[in-house]
């Protein structure tokens, strides 16, 4: 029998853990499988292993491990996997197939666009977009990050779209936004590149708060996770794990 697991960062937040499960029971709707478990990579209950388990005792012969996660980064590459890995030892006659992060998609920058529209504020021609994403060591994030970043310029015709993290790659945000408020830029549009509320956004609108200057006009966007696409492009992913040969 078919099972879906999906794994979810998780937060010290209760908001943002509720915050996920709402996510992904939206996206439940969209999935074509009986058996659906959400579980958390840490932070919060249950964590992998218990969703496996809980798999298992509903019948799963087959479980899709599905990671609610923005970009690849440790997390994707090695934590996750490494789970798993304890699974298949734990329940060898179960297959386990792993899928991918969200990661670079076309309907990530159509939500981005609609995080900056939906503020109905008029845009300025030289109008500057700063992208603000968790930070990791991993190379791999930075690079994902400018991609998308750079997509959203193209597509929209943005003069400007700038990257910056809260931890683990630079540059930082609060260096991306000095910068910004130093050009002759007056719009700045900032856009937290996180799933869930919780205290890495809070501490984007702290950052905003005390860097406040009367001579810009600094827009602090929603975060994308309860856009409709990013629901979507869940579904997608769950689709692909579910149709691949390939065991993770």
């Amino acid at each position: 029998m078919q099972a879906v697991l999906y794994v979810a960062h998780g937060s010290r937040l209760k908001a943002g853990v509720a915050e996920a499960i709402e996510f992904i029971e939206k996206v439940k709707f969209n999935v074509d499988a009986p058996i659906q478990e959400i579980c958390f990579l840490e932070l919060a209950e249950p964590g992998i292993s218990e969703g496996i388990s809980k798999c298992v005792e509903r019948g799963a012969s087959h479980i899709a491990i599905i990671p609610i996660l923005l970009l690849t980064a440790v997390h994707a590459k090695k934590d996750i996997p490494e789970k798993i890995e304890v699974g298949k030892q734990i329940y060898p006659h179960v297959r386990f197939t792993y899928g991918t992060t969200i990661g670079v998609h076309p309907k990530i920058i159509e939500s981005l666009y609609d995080r900056i529209i939906e503020k109905k504020t008029a845009l300025d021609a030289d109008a500057v977009v700063l992208l603000v994403g968790r930070g990791s060591s991993d190379p791999l994030v930075k690079q994902d990050l400018t991609r998308i970043g750079n997509l959203l310029k193209k597509n929209y015709s943005f003069q400007q779209v700038e990257v910056s993290f809260l931890y683990g790659a630079s540059p930082h945000v609060d260096e991306a936004l000095n910068l910004l408020l130093n050009s002759a830029k007056k719009q700045i549009f900032v856009i937290p590149y996180l799933l869930f509320s919780g205290l890495l956004k809070n501490g984007v609108e702290k950052k905003i708060k005390r860097l406040s200057d009367p001579n810009h006009s600094i827009i602090l966007c929603d975060s994308i996770g309860d856009h409709p696409n990013i629901q979507e492009v869940i579904a997608e992913r769950v689709k692909e794990a579910i149709e691949t040969e390939r065991v993770g």
